[in-house]
């Protein structure tokens, strides 16, 4: 985590050996293949790629769990970064916010800077993400993303 991060927020940073275009292609296109730690999976349910538009998942789990993680982008700069919330859903309806998560890819040296972070309202929550393993499951969802990334652009 960096020195200069907001009081509530919790970040993983990983560098990737691939170029910002795959990375992005992956971040983006194929988050069912990365975005939770196996053995559990992402299944995209919605995604209106814009300011305001639809950010719906549904996590997996290997026992027959099911988490739906409905939310709402804040931000789509293609190529470069999204941001999401589930403070509140489509429509503008409110939602028990948890964290505004950040997403975001920057070209560095022959490779890709890959940063995660989620912010949070309170230190409470964020102290409730951390214990519910943040650096651990978003490490492990960093390093898949970095091996589908590689082992595509190699």
């Amino acid at each position: 985590m960096a020195d200069t991060q907001p009081a509530n927020e919790l970040s993983v940073t990983r560098y990737i050996d691939a170029p910002p275009a795959k990375v992005w292609e992956v971040l983006a296109e194929r988050q069912s293949e990365w975005w939770c730690p196996r053995p559990w999976r992402a299944e995209v349910d919605r995604q209106d790629r814009r300011a305001g538009g639809a950010c719906n998942m549904t996590f997996h789990g290997p026992d027959g769990e099911e988490m739906p993680q409905n939310g709402i982008y804040l931000a789509f700069e293609e190529g470069r970064r999204f941001v999401t919330t589930d403070a509140v859903t489509e429509e503008f309806q409110p939602s028990g916010p948890f964290m505004i998560g950040i997403w975001e890819i920057a070209p560095e040296g022959n490779g890709t800077r890959y940063t995660a972070r989620a912010r949070h309202w309170s230190d409470e929550t964020r102290k409730q993400h951390e214990e519910m393993g943040f650096i651990d499951g978003w490490t492990v969802c960093a390093a898949q993303l970095a091996e589908i990334c590689e082992g595509e652009a190699g």
